[in-house]
């Protein structure tokens, strides 16, 4: 049971990744190019790790696997919050369609 249910997680965590390429081919911007990047790896590819636990079970990969996991669900909001505050300090434009520009009001570090 263990390992359709691990399948079937592998299976969605590729077709989200798939779809986060495309999104970054797509998007018009830096900006929800990043969100579509961070998206696919945060569902998708947790979704392929998770699965790859539940496939070999507690073994040293599945507890690679869960620890990798782990910091990625860590370290990929950050990261990506820190791409796009040096995207926007350093003057690159939000697509015209883009209605909300929350980084507009920080001035801190700027002269």
């Amino acid at each position: 049971m263990n390992e359709i249910i691990g399948l079937i997680l592998i299976s969605v965590g590729l077709a989200f990744d798939l779809l986060g390429c495309l999104g970054l081919i797509r998007l018009p911007d830096v900006y929800n190019r990043l969100q579509a990047a961070t998206k696919c790896v945060t569902l998708g590819t947790c979704s392929i790790l998770f699965g790859t636990f539940l496939v070999v079970g507690v073994t040293t990969p599945g507890i690679k696997a869960l620890l990798c996991l782990f910091f990625l669900v860590l370290t990929t909001p950050v990261s990506a919050h820190a791409l796009a505050r040096g995207a926007h300090r350093s003057g690159i434009k939000l697509w015209e369609g883009s209605v909300v520009d929350q980084y507009a009001e920080d001035k801190e570090g700027e002269a």
